[in-house]
């Protein structure tokens, strides 16, 4: 059974650090590119990160440029998503989701696996 599970949400002031991980299992871990989505109160998921099934090719969307870094290592089956500079409007559930494949997408449609979700807040 494909698993993947997040980990390390929590409550953060702002200008603050969090590490999300996200461990994946029941596959073959470097054969998917990884993506980091979230989705805050009243929105819209969004495409937050995602790397290449090597690591070698990432993506940001602009609102988290230069604050957040996506890293994978395929030995550990986990993906990590760094997020320094933390601002309110980051206060979201993050998930994690995997598409099988080398390129990785900015679109969840294009994902067949998801993780259940890990809470992020921060505070004003």
């Amino acid at each position: 059974e494909v698993q993947f599970v997040e980990s390390g949400g929590g409550l953060v002031q702002t200008g603050g650090s969090l590490r999300l991980s996200c461990a994946g299992s029941g596959f073959t871990f470097d054969d998917y590119a990884i993506g980091w989505f979230r989705q805050a109160p009243g929105k819209e998921r969004e495409g937050v990160s995602c790397i290449s099934d090597s690591g070698d090719s990432t993506y940001y969307a602009a609102s988290v440029k230069g604050r957040f870094t996506i890293s994978r290592d395929n030995a550990k089956n986990t993906v990590y998503l760094q997020m320094n500079s933390l601002k309110p409007e980051d206060t979201a559930v993050y998930y994690c989701a995997g598409r099988y494949g080398r390129i990785w997408s900015p679109y969840e449609y294009e994902y067949e696996y998801w993780g259940q979700g890990t809470q992020v807040t921060v505070s004003s």
